[in-house]
């Protein structure tokens, strides 16, 4: 930030003084009246001004905040369409993330010395946001490695939707022995003794998963809402000012939520919520919607905290579980008759909905009620509703959608899940998964997302890199040019088709007067840096309603305090969250860099035959220690 005057801006009594002048940037509006501006002031939470920085200049007071851009590139604050922030924020800060890390070998040493410091009774459990293909060992962690980096202590490590590994301490602290059955739809891989080995699979359910990580100890009291608050300082690093909650499961209302709803009230969000709510208890969902339709209505609350509706589940018997490394699961023939009441009662008390549908077979099934329904003139009956996810959407679905009125919601798991995806139903099915093209050319609207946190991570910009660039975290190709979008269509995508999903698309993900003052300062210009490096881009400054909530390099310093992460033994406190790394301009310094992982690699492995004595201890041969790591 720069002191004042600035550039010829002197400030000056003024009445109607704005809060915040953002100048000298190159301002992406999103607004097709006015694509382009240079500068931009905020009063009262919202713009007030956008142009030059002579249409601003009378804006400015004594009480100013006048932030210079340094001609970088400005844009709408993001809104992640589907996000599981909720969850997210109670957890955050006893999560140790391996979001952007390279390579397993840095992975298991953050693992080790996260370990060490964790007190008895603590897990280290590492959820989600990272791939087995993001490593230059293309491969998952051992038990035998992860009982050699925590010997003691529980650890737990979920990988996608597909499976677990689990130390020794940690089959101990779950209670998994011998005689422990394996639940519905997962399983308990065991050894020839019958002992579980560590390894959980979803087969295809991933509650197996989920039920394990439950028993790991939670946060209490004011931790939750530090924790809560750190993980949207992490959002906003990244540009995110806005998010919509998809819930999910181990997700109750209202216990679960109690935590966001007082940092509202106390005004200490930095992220907008709209919120879902998702029943919990198989064979209990008609009840709980009932109860939740006499507590609350959709759009309930304020621009800060609001309910958008239910879902992403209505009943349990519907879903259809992702897990591409296993066949599609078979639904009960009947589940349409709960189904159907679920959607019925939604739609005769003007509650909208989300539905998480991964495939076509599950959504043609949920669209044959829906046209049911639309017989009886009570669908849509004015209310939002949408797909999420819909990775083999057929294109009569997609008409069968655009024809009841439905929106849909794409999240990029297939960066992380497209291998998988690949060798179960083969390029030519990758390809169209999701058909993103297909919606928009059928004027659906199609919000963008990422899924986060237990599969994806919650960096927008990887999924923006995957919209635009159609490839995997492992830089498998999936989608063609004629199934990706452009970069201004992916932030439309992330921005203004968010808002119209809750309704406030006249406020929100566009840069306008009249609109909420949430915008990024980026640290590359979206719009010219080479595609593979979109997915290295954070927000150098993040605004959400006229508030600096996140700063760094020349901002530093200028966002709200937050208190210290709690506890202090916090994966976070000490690795921080996404683990930014940037690709080299230079091919040659990035080819130097993967001959150093490699050469690593190979001394790991010439270590491993040397102890179990499958080779000579080679301490005469030349080995160059530089590139011991």
């Amino acid at each position: 930030m720069s002191t004042m005057p600035i550039g010829g801006l002197v400030p000056h009594a003024v009445e109607d003084a704005a809060d915040l002048v953002v100048r000298n940037a190159k301002i992406h509006t999103g607004d097709p009246g006015r694509p382009h501006a240079q500068a931009i002031a905020v009063r009262d939470g919202v713009i007030t001004v956008v142009g030059d920085d002579k249409d601003v200049a009378p804006h400015i007071g004594a009480g100013t905040k006048v932030v210079d851009a340094l001609g970088r590139r400005v844009i709408p604050g993001l809104n992640d369409a589907h996000l599981h922030v909720i969850r997210g924020g109670l957890n955050y800060v006893l999560e140790l993330r391996w979001d952007g890390v390279r390579s397993l070998r840095q992975g298991l040493a953050m693992l080790r010395e996260q370990a060490a410091r964790t007190p008895k009774g603590q897990w280290v459990r590492v959820v989600g946001g990272w791939s087995a293909e993001q490593f230059a060992e293309r491969r998952l962690p051992t038990v035998a490695e992860l009982n050699a980096a925590a010997p003691d202590t529980p650890v737990f490590v979920l990988h996608l939707y597909q499976s677990a590994v689990l130390n020794r301490a940690a089959l101990k602290a779950a209670g998994y022995t011998r005689d422990t059955p394996d639940p519905r739809g997962g399983q308990i891989v065991r050894g020839r003794d019958g002992e579980p080995t560590g390894m959980l699979l979803a087969a295809p359910s991933a509650l197996i998963l989920y039920s394990t990580l439950a028993k790991a100890p939670v946060l209490e009291g004011e931790d939750k809402k530090t924790s809560t608050r750190h993980f949207l300082r992490e959002l906003n690093r990244f540009g995110l000012t806005s998010a919509i909650d998809a819930a999910g499961g181990f997700q109750s209302f209202p216990e679960n939520y109690a935590t966001v709803v007082e940092l509202a009230k106390a005004g200490q969000l930095s992220l907008r919520i709209a919120y879902h709510l998702f029943p919990q208890t198989a064979g209990q969902e008609i009840d709980d919607l009932t109860r939740w339709i006499e507590m609350a209505r959709p759009e309930d609350g304020d621009e800060w905290l609001r309910l958008n509706g239910a879902g992403e589940n209505l009943t349990w018997a519907a879903a259809d579980f992702e897990n591409f490394a296993q066949p599609r699961p078979e639904h009960s023939p009947d589940y349409e008759v709960e189904f159907e009441k679920a959607v019925r009662l939604l739609m005769e008390n003007g509650w909208g909905f989300r539905l998480h549908a991964t495939y076509d077979e599950t959504i043609r099934r949920d669209l044959a009620v829906f046209e049911k329904l639309a017989v009886e003139g009570l669908f849509p009956a004015g209310n939002r509703w949408l797909f999420d996810h819909a990775e083999t959407a057929s294109p009569d679905s997609l008409d069968r959608v655009a024809a009841l009125g439905g929106a849909m919601s794409v999240q990029n798991r297939l960066s992380f899940q497209g291998e998988a995806f690949v060798g179960r139903y083969g390029p030519g099915a990758a390809a169209d998964a999701p058909p993103i093209r297909a919606m928009l050319d059928r004027g659906l609207t199609v919000g963008a997302g990422t899924d986060a946190t237990r599969v994806s991570t919650y960096n927008p910009w990887v999924a923006l890199h995957w919209l635009v660039s159609g490839r995997t975290v492992g830089d498998l190709a999936l989608r063609p040019p004629t199934n990706r979008v452009d970069r201004q269509t992916a932030l439309a995508m992330f921005t203004r088709a968010g808002a119209a999903l809750t309704g406030e698309d006249e406020v929100k993900g566009v840069l306008r007067p009249g609109c909420y003052g949430d915008l990024a300062v980026l640290s590359e210009d979206y719009f010219a840096v080479p595609e593979p490096d979109i997915a290295h881009i954070e927000s150098l400054l993040t605004v959400t309603g006229g508030r600096i909530v996140y700063a760094t390099a020349e901002y530093e310093g200028l966002d709200e305090e937050l208190p210290p992460v709690s506890p202090a033994w916090s994966p976070v406190a000490h690795f921080g969250g996404y683990q930014a790394s940037r690709r080299s301009a230079l091919p040659g310094a990035h080819q130097a860099e993967l001959l150093g992982q490699a050469i690593a690699e190979s001394e790991q492995h010439r270590q491993w035959r040397v102890a179990r004595g499958l080779t000579a201890d080679a301490v005469n041969i030349p080995f160059d220690p530089c590139f011991v790591l």
